[in-house]
């Protein structure tokens, strides 16, 4: 989407909850058969849920695919049930039976996080960027965990979670003193240089944010107005997260 095209260049379809996995696996899968080595980009949180489950259920042969998460918790132990490590073993890699070792995540252990986000940057440029980036949307317009006020260029680092982000993920820990409050995540600009992007998006929730980032101005208010940067963008929301748009 060209940022003087305005939010009809993206391709906006609007499904019933059910089809966004299954319209998101035909676009994954179209990627894979058309690209020799393909790098896909994986993120977490309830708005994949619905891709993953349509790729369990097919089956598909991915040993060719190398995968690259979003962004990843600073602060929980090795093994904890809610980092995204295991979040994408229990959702990615044992339903698809994928090699651990073609699944890539910023390292969280690290004695120097900020080296180790430089280290998941150049990993990601080393294996020739990003294919396909499948993306889901915050309530506050965040992509990935750039929180608004993110830098439009940014690259892969160490953020700071915000409290309405926190908040929002307080229903996958037992207290919202367990949710972590810093994170490594691919930046905004990061993202924007992944040939295409996928947008998943369901519910009432995501509304507002979603016609904010497809008709708004392009601006760290908004981090997923970055959209409008990029030249092949799909969007896939539910009748609810559609409401707003034009």
């Amino acid at each position: 989407m060209r940022a003087d095209a305005g939010p009809a260049a993206a391709a906006v379809l609007r499904l019933e909850g059910r089809d966004v996995g299954t319209a998101a696996a035909d676009l994954l899968h179209t990627v894979i058969a058309s690209t020799p080595r393909p790098v896909i980009g994986v993120a977490t949180g309830g708005s994949p849920s619905p891709l993953y489950r349509e790729l369990a259920a097919r089956g598909g042969d991915y040993r060719a695919v190398t995968w690259f998460a979003l962004d990843e918790y600073l602060g929980l132990p090795a093994g904890h049930p809610q980092s995204y490590a295991e979040v994408l073993r229990r959702e990615l890699i044992d339903p698809l039976g994928l090699d651990p070792r073609t699944v890539h995540l910023p390292d969280p252990h690290s004695a120097d996080p900020h080296d180790a986000a430089a280290r998941y940057e150049q990993r990601i440029a080393d294996a020739g960027g990003v294919d396909l980036q499948i993306l889901g949307i915050g309530r506050n317009g965040h992509l990935a965990f750039n929180e608004p006020g993110a830098a439009l260029d940014s690259r892969t680092r160490v953020e700071t979670l915000t409290e309405d982000t926190r908040q929002a993920n307080r229903r996958f820990f037992p207290t919202l003193e367990e949710v972590p409050t810093r994170c490594i995540t691919q930046g905004l600009g990061t993202i924007l240089s992944a040939r295409r992007l996928l947008l998943l998006a369901q519910g009432a929730a995501k509304a507002e944010a979603l016609h904010r980032a497809l008709t708004g101005p392009v601006s760290a208010d908004c981090p997923a107005s970055v959209l409008q940067l990029h030249g092949d963008v799909t969007v896939l929301a539910d009748a609810e997260a559609a409401a707003l748009l034009p």
